[in-house]
């Protein structure tokens, strides 16, 4: 039962046809219901009148004598054909049937003459137009090719294929072309087989790929791809987008054909044909695209329904296909119009009918249609009316309370009021919709309703309805009322503190707000109790600094939003000066010129600064190496100086600076330029001015016997590992180069062991 009344509903609808050329033909339609019931038939929109040619059967069919694709006065039996039935509780309408004449036109493509290898293969095709398809047949030498032949392949689309030629193969070939509106014959061409197999290699090449087709569900697809080369390659099929072809109702016809049976949906996609050399990877391809088309069939029928007075009727019919069918709804056979109180939705797979009334008593119809076919469906909306029903509610009022609150009062119905049981208020937008409509139930004795939640500045429509335990009284009369506006937000105020006389006032974007005319700020000392301002803004300002304000005191900032309708609430906040004036005597401020000139000469300072670092640390490291390289030297020497024999104290001196000179001299002939070098340079670049005591003491390292001057050269060595002999201060005699003397002076005083 679903997809249809069972008041009135079609059993058999008609179906596309082909009709022949001055054949009858008949159209079936049957129907069922309550009687009675009347059947009509239309062709393109037009109703049928019985006549000599076309006329309606006992049981509903129509009957057309002689079919004729063109008639004498310009007309044709070809079109649309619909079933109308109609009995008093509506009517139906059938899905189109679509009715072609057969025909066949001329071969627009002959079989053409061929010369091939043995071996090769050969390929003859002819193509001719007609309805219903034709069916191609090949003769050889006027002889029906013998289709057992594994290296003969016959393809639907007129295509003979013939592999491995040999020479019995050649003769004249022509195809014949048959329908029920014809029979005809192509041109002949002869196929010549020359010469032996040849042995050279060839690329795999292929000859014809696949065409784009579009097909029907149910029908089949044949993709041809015929390949030369030689070796032979091997033909291979695959989907464009990886998915697999699969084996069910797939066929090779010959040595690359596919064939698809039965086609879905599913098989719509580009299908790849390559041919390979065997064991390599070469390879050659072509493609072709299969579109397979489905005609509309209903996934959800439209369900009969009964619906009392006042209420929502909502019919769902959802349809499927491809391309995607578009649906269409009629109401008795015709083409429903939208209103205000009738919405289509969910691109019209949702018919909804709003407050109904007996008027939209009907059968309802769902049409869904693509160019692969049409089907349709339909149910029935029944009103339930009922006698004694109360009498719409009367004087329907509505007051503003505020922004956002309406009351609603009204006086119960003049008529049937006993078996009311409540009043249900419906409430919109009056700018929506009627299916944004909702509804608030009311108990029976109560004849006001406070509608709260609402829009500021925003109409609204209400109406009333009484029900009773059999249904709903009409509507009564509708009343508009708008709510009062509202005053904007509170801001969201924040304050910053500049310096000691400066606060800077920030709040929120205005969009936040809602409606306003913009903003009003006030400050004052907490202790006066008058503000300075309004300071007014506008409504795209978001901050505001406030000057010349006292240190010394604590101030209270109050903005607040305002618009036609008044100010809104404020927002208050306090801030002082205090600890910034503190902040500043601890942290003076700057003089910036001033601060310029300083960064100016800091700059320089520290350019300097870092270079004079430098050039410490340079000599620092200078003075470490050559002292620890000297102090090297001086262990050396307190060394030798110990493996010596051991003197009388009052002789120690003069051996002992005599041994150690000797020694010095002895090293210093050894690497006259190495360690005299090192030692000169490093008295050239620390020279040593001894002090005053030393100067009294006339103390005297053996290094200063080769010193071209007299100054005293001291180098510090640890005391466990150096003794220092004091001598007295006599003058030595230079020598003219700069070296020791060859012997120690005479005149020693006793020496101090230090």
């Amino acid at each position: 039962d679903l997809g249809h009344s069972s008041e009135l509903a079609f059993v058999v609808e008609p179906s596309d046809d082909i009709a022949v050329q001055e054949q009858p033909l008949i159209l079936y339609c049957q129907v069922e219901g309550i009687q009675p019931i009347t059947i009509t038939w239309r062709k393109n929109g037009v109703m049928i009148v019985d006549s000599e040619n076309a006329f309606m059967l006992a049981n509903g069919s129509l009957y057309v004598s002689r079919f004729q694709r063109v008639r004498g006065d310009g007309s044709s039996d070809e079109g649309e054909y619909d079933c109308m039935a109609q009995n008093h509780y509506g009517l139906v309408v059938s899905r189109k049937a679509k009715i072609q004449a057969a025909t066949m036109s001329d071969f627009h493509i002959h079989p053409q003459n061929a010369v091939v290898e043995e071996g090769g293969v050969a390929r003859f095709q002819c193509q001719i137009h007609g309805l219903p398809e034709p069916v191609i047949l090949w003769h050889k030498n006027s002889i029906p090719v013998n289709t057992d032949n594994e290296r003969y392949t016959l393809l639907p689309k007129g295509v003979l294929q013939i592999t491995g030629l040999r020479a019995e193969d050649s003769g004249i070939f022509h195809c014949v072309a048959t329908n029920i509106a014809n029979v005809k014959f192509s041109r002949e061409a002869r196929l010549t087989v020359s010469g032996s197999h040849s042995t050279v290699y060839k690329d795999p090449m292929i000859l014809v790929g696949p065409e784009n087709l579009t097909l029907t569900v149910h029908q089949t697809a044949v993709l041809e791809c015929i390949a030369t080369g030689n070796p032979r390659p091997i033909v291979s099929w695959s989907r464009l987008d990886g998915r697999p072809i699969g084996v069910e109702g797939i066929q090779v016809l010959g040595t690359g054909n596919l064939m698809i049976s039965d086609l879905t949906v599913q098989h719509s996609g580009i299908y790849v044909c390559a041919a390979n050399k065997p064991g390599t990877r070469v390879r050659r391809t072509a493609q072709g695209s299969l579109v397979v088309q489905a005609p509309a069939e209903f996934v959800q029928h439209p369900q009969s329904i009964s619906r009392p007075v006042g209420t929502t009727a909502i019919f769902t019919c959802v349809a499927q296909g491809e391309p995607p069918p578009q649906i269409t709804w009629l109401r008795n056979g015709q083409i429903l119009e939208t209103s205000d109180h009738i919405k289509l939705k969910n691109n019209n797979s949702t018919l909804s009918i709003y407050g109904i009334n007996q008027a939209d008593e009907a059968i309802y119809q769902c049409l869904a249609e693509n160019s692969a076919g049409s089907t349709q469906a339909s149910a029935r909306l029944t009103v339930l009316w009922a006698d004694g029903l109360p009498s719409p509610p009367q004087g329907v009022r509505a007051e503003t309370v505020s922004a956002t609150t309406i009351q609603v009062s009204w006086e119960k119905p003049l008529q049937n009021t006993k078996e009311i049981i409540g009043y249900v208020l419906h409430i919109r937008k009056a700018a929506d919709p009627v299916e944004m409509e909702y509804q608030e139930a009311v108990s029976k004795s109560t004849f006001q309703q406070l509608v709260t939640d609402l829009e500021p500045s925003t109409s609204y429509s209400f109406y009333i309805k009484a029900y009773t335990s059999r249904g709903a009284s009409k509507a009564s009369e509708v009343t508009v009322v708008s709510t009062l506006g509202e005053v904007p937000a509170m801001p969201s105020l924040f304050i910053k503190v500049i310096n000691s006389t400066t606060v800077q006032a920030t709040w929120e974007p205005s969009i936040k707000l809602g409606q306003h005319e913009g903003f009003k700020l006030y400050y004052r000392k907490v202790h006066l109790s008058q503000y300075t301002g309004p300071v007014l803004l506008a409504s795209n300002v978001t901050a505001y600094n406030i000057t010349h304000l006292d240190a010394s005191v604590v101030y209270e900032v109050k903005l607040l939003a305002y618009n036609q309708h008044g100010d809104g609430n404020s927002t208050v906040r306090f801030v002082s000066l205090r600890e910034t004036v503190e902040r500043t005597v601890l942290n003076p401020p700057c003089d910036c010129m001033k601060d310029e000139q300083n960064n100016k000469t800091s700059t320089t300072g520290i350019i300097i600064g870092i270079h004079i670092g430098v050039t410490c640390i340079i000599f620092c490291i200078l003075f470490l190496m050559f002292g620890y390289r000297g102090r090297l030297l001086m262990c050396k020497n307190v060394q030798e100086q110990l493996s010596t024999p051991q003197i009388p104290r009052s002789q120690r001196s003069a051996t002992g600076l005599v041994l150690n000179g000797a020694t010095r001299r002895d090293r210093d002939d050894r690497d006259l330029n190495g360690k005299q070098l090192d030692m000169n340079e490093l008295e050239r670049l620390f020279p040593a001015s001894p002090s005053q005591e030393q100067q009294e003491k006339g103390i005297t390292s053996d290094h200063s016997l080769s010193a071209p001057h007299d100054e005293t050269q001291i180098s510090t060595i640890p005391l466990d590992e150096f003794s220092i002999i004091e001598e007295q201060p006599d003058p030595l005699p230079k020598s003219p180069h700069g070296s020791s003397p060859a012997a120690p002076a005479p005149n020693h005083g006793p020496a101090n062991e230090g």
